[in-house]
């Protein structure tokens, strides 16, 4: 983080997903830690699973992989009420603004119970992930359905899409269309086009601000996104 922070004014979003047996507050140390200006924090538990790929593969690379996939059929990624609350008043004792993760729509209730507790305060800004098995799928119907459900439970926000897999592009492209913004990455998706694979997470990056300006829309600069996202200032991070 440190590095980029030298090179660039980029603003560094950190995850608190964690991995498999962490504590919360292993989870959310780096936020401790860090102080980052933005970090995500996921909204609900969900029946996180990746089992259903078996059916594509034969051969595996590590040892481990088979194994891992298998194991999700019987996950749950877990964020519970209480691990939500002790994230959020982490996050506001370090002046961290969280990234709501909304993998369906009860998250969104979630999200608007914790407002009405004053757990978690205006201006908001949730991302949508679309198309892991367990949370809601990628369709234009549910992305519309989000947003507008979103929008009558807790008013406006700022937005951004991301979507699992060859969904990627096109719902990052409606959410543009929607007046939102977008995530894409390998962690995501590991093609830039059908059946070709991407060089880099920067070669994704590349293509969906083609795509926006296409579209008319011109890519934030990173203290523009800033103060779209009233985030604190890099000068205020600890790295």
């Amino acid at each position: 983080m440190a590095k980029i922070k030298n090179r660039c004014r980029a603003i560094v979003c950190i995850s608190t997903g964690g991995g498999i047996g962490m504590t919360v507050e292993q989870r959310v140390r780096p936020v401790r830690i860090f102080k980052p200006e933005l970090a995500t924090l996921n909204a609900g538990s969900i029946n996180f699973a990746t089992f259903h790929k078996l059916d594509k593969y034969n051969e595996y690379k590590f040892d481990w992989e088979r194994a891992y996939l298998e194991m999700t059929e019987d996950f749950i990624f877990p964020n519970t009420f209480k691990s939500i609350r002790q994230f959020l008043q982490v996050f506001d004792e370090q002046g961290t603004k969280p990234e709501l993760e909304a993998y369906d729509a009860g998250m969104i209730n979630n999200i608007a119970f914790m407002m009405s507790r004053g757990h978690v305060r205006k201006p908001l800004f949730l991302q949508f992930v679309l198309g892991i098995l367990g949370g809601i799928s990628s369709s234009p119907e549910n992305l519309i359905f989000l947003i507008d459900y979103a929008r009558r439970l807790i008013g406006e926000f700022e937005f951004s899409v991301c979507a699992a897999g060859r969904q990627q592009f096109p719902m990052c492209t409606q959410s543009l269309l929607m007046g939102g913004n977008v995530r894409v990455g390998l962690e995501d998706n590991l093609y830039i086009a059908k059946g070709v694979l991407a060089k880099s997470n920067a070669e994704q990056v590349e293509k969906v601000v083609r795509i926006a300006r296409e579209l008319g829309i011109e890519p934030a600069t990173p203290d523009e996104a800033r103060r779209i996202l009233n985030l604190k200032g890099m000068e205020n991070v600890n790295f």
